[in-house]
């Protein structure tokens, strides 16, 4: 008893040296998770940053529709399919780069452009998993289609959905939802895509404090030429209340066209979802009422990004559907071609393939409705989750659709068969909404900051160990377990028995993850904010331990169901499992490795050449010397 006493002792000595020197290292990144007095953060991946184990959004499976909902929206599927079967083209779409006002009438008369629009409003009222399982019949149709759907109601006028006060919501809703009045969301400028701190749009208050004039340009709006509301953010002057410091802040606007002074470009020339209205759209001194303000002053930044992190999940439920169509594609090709003497669902590569594209579908799939569920359970704790969908979903996306076309060869690439076309469309979602390469960097940098601030809270409860000697000793003893190889995250009381090797692992890599993002802080300090490389192995391992937890967790809901896909379901898992777990430790062993390090600056010295010189830095080898 003494000697483990002593242990204890010792570990809490040692975590008081670290603690304090991880807290004290531990950057300021954005965006920050805001103070409150709610209760603590249920997100799982905010926490397994920490090496901490919550749950509660994973396993079981979310099931929050009530057999009423799940009725509800299986209602809309019938009449959604036949539009596309029997009136959508989205050929004809994206060869006249417009969408015909026979067809956009009709998708009025569905609902599509209010699903989640109160009923009080005129809309459908639906939930965000009702509004998945539509997305996924939009996505394995139409992308194009699909965009302009979304930039009206995604992130359109979702800010009202979100921050409109009564009177924002009576007036705007019902003109979105039945009066067939387009929004847009408009963010990006010409100077400030990814960073959109740095917008230059400017509105300036009256003397009267009763409007606000509004001057500037936003590029690449979707829905920018057709939109008659817009919700705009523009930088405000901002006076500190505590302080009378003025400083200019962005704030959310919602702009009418019939304000006067709201005007476009022509539609821009895309590679993809050419039938959604791409354009530039300008401001000339509109007076935006005071009214029209979304949500606080100077809050600009704060709504444009819960918006958007708002919507992510739909982005994985719309690209689930568009894998589908394509894996549909490529195993009917393979079910009927012959090649050398035998068909091509009986080569192993084929094979292989195939059940790549299907791991990928099932993935994503898991994740979109993980997340939607959540939510409509009232959670507020899944950006994080958002994020990585995103992320997953439109590389996946990507990947299935080009091995679709490689499985069909030579028709594959043909215009008539249709997956030239998805492909054109899918290049933009790796790009629009956050791109992913600032995302990877939104997850790391988050999450790391969520594990800091754990710390400082332990390094608090330091100068006043006496009253806080439950937490100091909950946190040495699992160092104590952790530094002897026991104490390691458990998901077997979670996961189906035929899963349970395959926990194991996703268990293991969690831990690692955990001990990684502690070390590497340590190391870094504040720093780590610049180490981008090692921030995206990060962020990868992230994104591989989450896809393994959501499809654990739906595999495992199929087999306590007895659903009839289960079988297959709990294949399609241990196949991911297996790669996914190999992957995650990689890249955490990236993210430390010396040698790998090296490598990452060997890069940056290339990389610094090229720039210099302009291009590609090589004497040909047909050139004199």
């Amino acid at each position: 008893m003494l000697g483990s006493n002593r242990k204890i002792l010792s570990s809490y000595k040692s975590a008081t040296c670290l603690i304090r020197h991880y807290a004290a290292a531990v950057p300021k990144a954005e965006p920050k998770f805001e103070k409150s007095s709610q209760k603590a953060n249920q997100s799982f991946m905010a926490n397994i940053f920490r090496g901490s184990l919550i749950s509660s959004q994973v396993f079981p499976y979310p099931d929050v529709l009530t057999s009423d909902e799940k009725e509800l929206v299986n209602s809309f599927i019938p009449p959604f399919e036949k539009f596309f079967l029997e009136v959508n083209d989205a050929a004809k779409n994206d060869e006249n780069a417009k969408i015909d006002d026979a067809t956009l009438n009709q998708l009025w008369e569905l609902g599509a452009f209010c699903i989640q629009v109160p009923s009080d409003y005129g809309g459908l009222g639906l939930n965000n998993t009702q509004y998945g399982r539509l997305c996924q019949i939009v996505g394995a149709n139409d992308l194009g289609l699909g965009i302009t759907i979304g930039a009206h109601q995604s992130i359109g006028f979702k800010g009202i959905l979100l921050y409109g006060n009564p009177e924002q919501k009576a007036k705007y809703l019902p003109a979105v939802s039945t009066e067939k009045v387009y929004a847009a969301f408009a963010l990006t400028e010409p100077s400030a895509g990814s960073d959109a701190g740095s917008i230059k749009c400017k509105a300036v208050k009256s003397s009267d404090g009763k409007h606000y004039v509004l001057n500037g340009s936003k590029i690449w709006i979707s829905n920018g030429g057709i939109a008659d509301i817009m919700t705009v953010f523009a930088q405000t002057e901002i006076q500190d209340k505590e302080t009378g410091e003025k400083k200019e802040k962005v704030t959310a606007f919602i702009v009418e066209r019939s304000f006067g002074g709201v005007t476009n470009g022509p539609p821009e020339k895309k590679m993809g979802i050419k039938a959604s209205n791409t354009a530039e759209v300008y401001f000339e001194d509109v007076k935006v009422p005071t009214e029209n303000v979304l949500g606080e002053e100077g809050d600009g930044f704060k709504v444009a990004m819960n918006i958007l992190n708002n919507g992510r999940f739909g982005m994985g439920a719309t690209l689930a559907g568009t894998m589908k169509h394509c894996i549909s594609k490529a195993v009917d090709h393979a079910n009927n071609r012959l090649q050398f003497g035998k068909k091509l669902n009986e080569y192993m590569g084929i094979q292989e393939k195939i059940a790549q594209m299907s791991m990928l579908q099932y993935a994503t799939e898991s994740m979109a409705f993980s997340i939607s569920q959540n939510m409509d359970a009232g959670s507020q704790d899944y950006h994080l989750e958002a994020a990585i969908s995103k992320i997953f979903a439109s590389e996946s996306a990507w990947h299935v659709c080009d091995e679709s076309i490689q499985i069909l060869g030579g028709m594959g690439f043909m215009k008539d068969t249709g997956l030239e076309r998805v492909m054109r469309d899918l290049r933009i979602f790796r790009i629009f909404e956050g791109t992913n390469d600032i995302l990877r960097l939104f997850v790391a940098l988050t999450g790391i900051q969520y594990a800091g601030s754990h710390l400082k809270e332990l390094q608090n409860a330091f100068k006043h160990p006496t009253a806080n000697l439950g937490l100091i000793f909950k946190e040495a003893s699992r160092r104590a377990a952790s530094s002897v190889g026991i104490g390691g995250t458990d998901l077997s009381p979670y996961v189906a028995s035929e899963l349970q090797l395959h926990g194991k692992r996703a268990g293991e890599c969690i831990d690692l993850f955990g001990k990684t993002v502690e070390s590497l802080l340590i190391k870094y300090g504040k720093g780590i904010i610049g180490e981008q490389c090692i921030l995206n192995r990060l962020a990868d391992s992230a994104i591989d331990i989450y896809a393994m937890v959501v499809t654990l967790s739906r595999a495992s809901r199929a087999v306590h169901k007895n659903i009839p896909t289960a079988e297959h379901e709990l294949n399609l898992t241990k196949a991911w499992c297996s790669q996914a777990s190999e992957r995650c430790k990689l890249n955490l062993k990236h993210a430390t490795s010396g040698e790998r390090l090296n490598l990452y600056k060997e890069m940056a010295v290339l990389a610094k050449s090229v720039f210099e010189n302009g291009g590609v830095k090589t004497t040909h080898v047909l050139d004199q010397n």
